[in-house]
């Protein structure tokens, strides 16, 4: 199996594809033209890209399978021409999540105590401990996340050790499992800005998200509140919280922003350059060797398993529309070996067909949610019979009309 990586990537990555047997063409500096020329050149089964960009043209008449984005979302890489050709899209989800998290409380922090401004203002020989000692500080505050996957999840724990309050807005989370990780729920997004000191957003870019935090949002901000984005720009209505900013109403820290340089080194003259209410850093969120390392082992990881079934972990192109999938069933079940294949081998008991599956791993890696959707309503004796194992925590089943 051929594999190009036509962007940065680790050591530990690249010996890890060579370990597996596969022909790894590492070539960083690849885009645009000279991509797609390589792409029809080598003719590799396999590509592994970051934030390179992977357009429609590239993919005319190549022998890919599988496209690989070495992070979290795939907003670089046009999914829809793959699907139409047939070609597996897959990431690597969750991987940068501490990195992203310790980042989005740097933030928290540095806007906070205004700590960027401390040392301009001392490196141009200036000592202003009279401006800058005035801090709200965090303990007893609340912090508001927008989005509980697993950057959301590992930004409780820090919230806590802080002395923090935290409440989160969701589309899946119920309240029974916000009560099992100790935080708020709140009923909307606005609601969520009502109520925090500190908003910090933790949402993958989607058709329902895109532009989702607006006017509505700022407006129902508190005053004096921070505001934090490491997610995506496109989440927000950057007008509007420029509205925000200039009007003396919120602070920002901001990882990602409208108009920020695509390259690793470029001018910036945008309007957030001179804002002395942002703070904004360079798109670093996952820019750590921890994070970096992590990812790689997952890419490895899902080009062992398409090498050797044809199919790919983490896939984000399965399509659901069509699906003949009638219920779904829930189970909350603690984090041990051998609780799914016990749900699985339930369910195939029964002959019931399982259409999706998605199991979601809760703060503290101790608890975790499985939704699987399947083909009709697993009796109330397939039901019991999850529910006996010592692991499983509760069983319930949702028809998909409700």
């Amino acid at each position: 199996m051929k594999v190009l990586v036509a962007d940065k990537f680790e050591d530990v990555g690249l010996e890890g594809l060579k370990a597996l047997g596969a022909d790894v063409a590492f070539e960083p500096d690849l885009k645009d033209d000279t991509l797609a020329a390589k792409i029809k050149e080598l003719k590799p089964q396999v590509l592994v890209v970051r934030s390179t960009k992977v357009t429609e043209p590239m993919l005319e008449g190549s022998s890919l399978g599988l496209i690989i984005r070495a992070g979290a979302g795939v907003n670089t890489i046009d999914v829809a021409a793959a699907s139409n050709r047939g070609i597996y899209v897959a990431n690597c989800p969750g991987k940068n999540a501490l990195a992203v998290a310790e980042l989005a409380f740097g933030l928290i922090l540095a806007v906070d105590r205004h700590i960027p401004d401390n040392v301009i203002q001392l490196r141009e020989g200036k000592w202003n401990k009279k401006a800058f000692s005035k801090a709200k500080g965090l303990y007893g505050r609340t912090l508001g996340l927008v989005g509980m996957g697993k950057i959301g999840q590992e930004m409780i724990p820090r919230a806590k050790a802080f002395g923090m309050n935290v409440v989160a807005v969701s589309r899946w989370m119920t309240p029974e499992v916000a009560a099992l990780l100790g935080i708020g729920r709140a009923a909307s997004m606005t609601e969520l800005a009502a109520h925090s000191d500190i908003v910090s957003v933790h949402v993958a870019l989607t058709p329902e998200t895109r532009g989702s935090i607006g006017a509505d949002f700022f407006d129902a901000m508190r005053q004096g509140a921070y505001f934090i984005n490491t997610s995506r720009a496109e989440v927000v209505d950057q007008k509007a919280m420029e509205a925000a900013l200039n009007s003396g109403k919120i602070f920002a820290g901001l990882d990602v922003f409208e108009g920020e340089p695509a390259g690793g080194e470029a001018a910036y003259d945008g309007p957030l350059r001179d804002n002395p209410r942002v703070y904004c850093t360079h798109h670093i969120g996952a820019s750590t060797d921890q994070a970096q390392d992590a990812i790689a082992r997952e890419t490895v990881r899902i080009v062992k398993e398409y090498k050797s079934t044809g199919l790919a972990p983490n896939v984000v192109n399965v399509a659901t529309k069509g699906s003949s999938a009638t219920h779904l069933l829930v189970v909350r079940h603690l984090d041990r070996v051998g609780v799914l294949a016990h749900v699985l081998g339930s369910l195939k008991d029964e002959h019931v067909n399982v259409q999706e599956m998605e199991n979601i791993l809760l703060g503290g890696s101790n608890a975790a949610i499985a939704q699987i959707s399947v083909d009709r309503e697993p009796s109330p004796t397939a039901v019991q019979k999850i529910k006996m194992n010592d692991h499983v925590l509760d069983c319930s089943v949702i028809a998909m009309s409700e």
